[in-house]
C-alpha cells in the first residue's frame, strides 16, 4: 500500500487539502485511495509518535491505525494529513533547521507501515511570514528566544529537504510554495490522490474562491466553460490573469508587526527563500511542484 504523509508544514493549509479530498472520498474510493477523517487517527497517530522512544512500534500497531481508521482492506493508496506530524509550532523549529525532530518522527511511519511504500508531501512557507506565525503561537516571550538566538537569515527550507533526502534516499517526496499553491492546487491535489492529471475533481478551484472577489470568481467561470479543453499549463495563466485583476487584497497581505521585523529583513529572507527554492528544485529524487 502507499501511504501519504502530508505534513503541513504548519501555517500552510489549514487542512483545506484534506477537506477537499473528503468531499470526494467516494470519487476516490472508485481508484483505490483511503481518504479517512482526520478526527479518526490524529490523535491516535500523535499519542503513537510521543511515545515510540519509550514504546517502540509494536506489530499490532499497523492493524491498530487502520482499524481505528476503517480502512477499506481493497484500497491501495491511504491518505493521512496533519501540520503536528513532526510536531507542535513550538518544535517547528529548533538547532538552526525547521523541523529538527522530523526525521524521528519519519522513522517512526516508516516503523508503523513497515511493508508499505511512504510518500511525503510538505509544502514550504517563506520564512520572513513563517517564522512571525510560528513565533505567535508558542509560548516565548521574544522572536530570540524562539529561535534560541539564530539568525533568522539561517533557516533554510533546503537543509530539511537535503536531510530528509539523504536519510531516507527511497522516499518519494513531493514538495511545493505556499505561496504558488492557488495556481498549482490542483495538480497537488490529484498528486497527493493517485488521480489522473486531467481526472476532475469536486472543488477544484474552492481556494480561488476564498480568494477571489465574487465578480471575479464569475467571470473566470464563465471563461472556463467557454474554453473547455484548456491544459493545466493554460489554466495556471488564466488563473494568474484573474487573479491579478480579481483577487482579495485583505486575503493575501499579511502585516507583520514584530520588534525588529524590518521591511530590509523581510526583503533579505524572501530573497535568500527565492535562492533556496531553486537549491531544492535541484535535490535529486525531489518532486518540486511549481507554477
Amino acid at each position: 500500500m502507499q501511504v501519504v504523509i502530508h505534513a503541513g508544514a504548519h501555517m500552510t493549509d489549514e487542512d483545506r487539502l484534506i477537506n477537499t479530498l473528503l468531499a470526494n472520498r467516494d470519487l476516490l474510493a472508485e481508484i483505490g485511495t483511503d481518504v479517512p477523517f482526520p478526527s479518526s487517527y490524529r490523535k491516535l497517530l500523535r499519542d503513537i509518535l510521543n511515545a515510540v522512544a519509550e514504546n517502540g512500534i509494536t506489530e499490532e500497531t499497523r492493524a491498530n491505525v487502520l482499524s481505528a481508521i476503517d480502512h477499506d482492506a481493497g484500497s491501495d493508496r491511504l491518505v493521512l494529513s496533519n501540520q503536528a506530524f513532526f510536531g507542535t509550532p513550538k518544535m517547528a523549529v529548533g538547532q538552526g533547521m525547521f523541523y529538527p525532530a522530523a526525521e524521528t518522527r519519519i522513522e517512526a511511519f516508516r516503523q508503523i507501515f513497515a511493508h508499505d511504500e511512504l510518500e511525503l508531501f510538505l509544502a514550504l512557507r517563506d520564512p520572513a511570514t513563517l517564522l512571525p506565525a510560528l513565533f505567535a503561537k508558542t509560548p516565548h516571550d521574544t522572536m530570540a528566544d524562539f529561535l534560541n538566538g539564530v539568525d533568522p537569515v539561517q533557516f533554510r527550507w533546503s537543509e530539511t529537504i537535503a536531510r530528509f533526502r539523504h536519510t531516507f534516499p527511497d522516499m518519494p517526496i513531493t514538495i511545493w510554495c505556499n505561496e504558488d499553491t492557488p495556481l498549482v492546487w490542483a495538480q497537488v491535489l490529484r498528486e497527493m490522490a493517485g488521480l489522473d492529471p486531467h481526472a476532475a475533481f469536486e472543488g477544484e478551484f474552492a481556494l480561488l474562491q476564498e480568494i477571489m472577489t465574487s465578480a471575479g470568481m464569475k467571470r473566470f467561470e464563465t471563461y472556463l466553460a467557454s474554453h473547455p479543453g484548456m491544459t493545466e499549463t493554460q489554466k495556471r495563466r488564466v488563473i494568474s490573469a484573474f487573479l491579478d485583476k480579481f483577487v482579495k487584497d485583505e486575503e493575501i497581505e499579511e502585516e507583520l508587526d514584530l520588534p525588529g521585523w524590518t521591511e530590509d529583513l523581510v526583503e533579505s529572507l524572501s530573497e535568500a527563500y527565492d535562492e533556496d527554492v531553486y537549491e531544492i528544485e535541484r535535490i535529486q529524487g525531489v518532486n518540486v511542484i511549481a507554477p
